[in-house]
């Protein structure tokens, strides 16, 4: 073998080790404890809205109409049903967020 037929494997050798590298190098990552965190509090904030919401419009109703606070409290009730709804609706969305990013590892895994 001659020094040029040597350098010109080892050149081709450290380019497939590279390119093996930049493979395996792993992935920048989001902090997961921050989108976490704002989803919780995405979660908060909607259940919160529907109770305010209720309280408001009931709240209104009862001085309107002069009476007990009985629109307040059957809207508070509905405001919470309303939120709980959202809540459980946003928890969904995240789940099948989840469900397809691991899904997309496994395909990546895979291929």
């Amino acid at each position: 073998m001659t020094d040029d037929d040597q350098k010109q494997r080892m050149a081709q050798l450290e380019e497939r080790l590279t390119a093996a590298r930049k493979a395996q190098e792993p992935k920048p990552r989001v902090d997961e404890h921050y989108s976490i965190a704002n989803m919780a509090w995405r979660m908060v904030v909607e259940l919160v809205a529907g109770l305010g919401i209720g309280f408001g419009i009931g709240y209104g109703l009862d001085q309107v109409f002069g009476t007990l606070p009985i629109f307040m409290v059957l809207f508070i009730l509905l405001g919470l049903a309303a939120g709980v709804k959202t809540m459980l609706r946003s928890a969904q969305e995240i789940q099948e967020k989840k469900l397809a990013e691991e899904a997309e590892k496994d395909a990546e895994g895979r291929g």
